[in-house]
């Protein structure tokens, strides 16, 4: 019995509408893979508040931000990781772990941001992956401004040297000459002499003028106080002796 054409329009409804079913639940890609995003809200730095921070992340130098990209669950791998860092520009990743391909790692400029990041993914059905963490390089968490100004520095050595020399000399040799002579003599015994010829010198430059005399001006009294004195004591010396000749002449 032969099918009216309205039985075959009545068949074919729910054919197409498996098939139209079918091909929605198809994956993106014919080996496949599909594309999911980062389930964080972008952008973000490696040091934003909400990010947690680790000192390591893989092989990734210290002078770099790290960061840690992780797939939810055990069944879904990376295949392609897409990420747009500022500066930087976008990085393709390909090579995954370690431990598994379910982790991801990628380096950018100390500072950078992330401004965007989607994946392709195979196995299970992941709907987005995660930022884990990030590791943030050490120029980032100690900046050193290379700032100088004139402010004396910490590790200055100051000196100071100071020399002074004081060889204060002076030389002063007074000098004074004095003679005296007393020669009492008495008639009737003869003519007794002492010539005690007492002498001190002294000499001192001086930048006046010299001054006339016998005597060199010394700018002190004492030496001839003292020939005075010498003096006086000659002549009584001498007086003695002529009364002493005296008596001895008339004792005689």
């Amino acid at each position: 019995m032969p099918i009216s054409p309205k039985r075959w329009a009545v068949a074919a409804v729910p054919a197409a509408a498996s098939l139209l079913l079918a091909a929605g639940a198809a994956p993106a890609f014919a080996d496949g893979s599909y594309t999911i995003p980062i389930h964080q809200k972008l952008p973000l730095t490696a040091t934003s508040q909400g990010v947690e921070n680790q000192k390591k992340c893989a092989d990734i130098p210290s002078t770099q931000d790290g960061w840690h990209f992780v797939l939810p669950g055990n069944s879904t791998t990376f295949v392609e990781l897409k990420v747009t860092f500022e500066p930087g520009g976008e990085k393709t990743v390909t090579v995954f772990g370690p431990p598994t391909d379910k982790h991801a790692y990628v380096a950018s400029e100390p500072g950078a941001k992330l401004t965007a990041a989607s994946a392709k993914v195979t196995g299970g059905s992941a709907e987005w992956f995660n930022l884990s963490h990030t590791c943030p390089s050490s120029a980032t968490a100690s900046p050193s401004p290379s700032v100088s100004s004139g402010a004396p520095s910490p590790s200055g050595s100051p000196s100071s040297s100071a020399s002074a020399s004081s060889s204060p000399s002076s030389s002063a040799s007074p000098s004074a000459s004095a003679s005296s002579s007393v020669s009492p003599s008495g008639t009737p015994s003869g003519t007794p002499s002492g010539s005690p010829a007492p002498s001190g010198s002294a000499s001192a430059p001086a930048t006046g003028g010299t001054t006339g005399g016998g005597l060199a001006n010394t700018g002190s009294d004492a030496p001839v106080g003292l020939i005075a004195g010498m003096a006086a004591a000659l002549v009584g010396a001498g007086a003695f002796l002529v009364v002493r000749r005296r008596r001895a002449g008339a004792e005689g």
